[in-house]
């Protein structure tokens, strides 16, 4: 429950079982509106003196963190949907924790990431509000999928990802490796399918394609 005073009079508000699916609800409404480049939500739900800080480690107030709210570039798209999520609420202050599930697609290109996030809540003014959030992105890669070595000459070749960016996928015996422009070449492991991760990319995942290589 939460206690008050106005005028001299004390009210308490009592705790409702259901604010952690309000607040979840909340949060996913903000991470729904991150494609499309809406700040909306952001304005709503972050209090004006409130503190941020990404998976990189940068510190935003309210303001910087809304302006970073921007639509994806052309050619890129994606969702990102939150699960596990757990909660602690006491009186007017509340803690979120949960996981982020994001999916991307650049350039026809599949990505996939996971992030924890954890925000404090508290109730002002009628309404909940962050005061405070952290992100941190998971850092892993996929477990290896048996791989089938025959098959990697008809990945072999330079593909363009967007307008002045390619990747060259090369194999050196039974390894297969991926080079973009302005990088270092990276081995590439096969994960299902033909959906293959970069070693020490940390989750993120591509579709091979054995059309389109210059």
């Amino acid at each position: 429950m939460g206690i008050g005073g106005s005028n001299g009079r004390v009210h308490i508000r009592e705790a409702r079982p259901d604010y952690q699916e309000e607040l979840i609800g909340n949060t996913q409404e903000m991470f729904d509106s991150v494609a499309v480049g809406d700040q909306a939500p952001w304005k709503k739900y972050f209090a004006e003196d409130s503190m941020y800080f990404d998976e990189k480690g940068g510190s935003m107030d309210k303001a910087a963190l809304v302006k970073d709210i921007t639509p994806l570039p052309k050619g890129y798209s994606g969702s990102i949907k939150l699960a596990r999520a757990k909660s602690h609420i006491e009186g007017d202050t509340a803690i979120l924790s949960y996981d982020l599930d994001e999916t991307e697609t650049i350039c026809g290109q599949n990505l996939t990431a996971r992030y924890h996030g954890t925000d404090t809540w508290m109730y002002r003014d009628g309404r909940w509000q962050i005061v405070a959030g952290q992100m941190l992105r998971y850092y892993e890669d996929p477990a290896a999928g048996n791989a089938n070595a025959k098959l990697y000459s008809e990945y072999v070749g330079v593909y363009e990802l967007a307008p002045g960016i390619l990747q060259t996928v090369s194999r050196d015996g039974d390894t297969l490796f991926a080079q973009r422009t302005g990088r270092d070449k990276t081995q590439l492991l096969r994960e299902s399918g033909t959906y293959f991760f970069a070693k020490g990319s940390k989750a993120d995942t591509c579709s091979a394609a054995t059309t389109g290589a210059r």
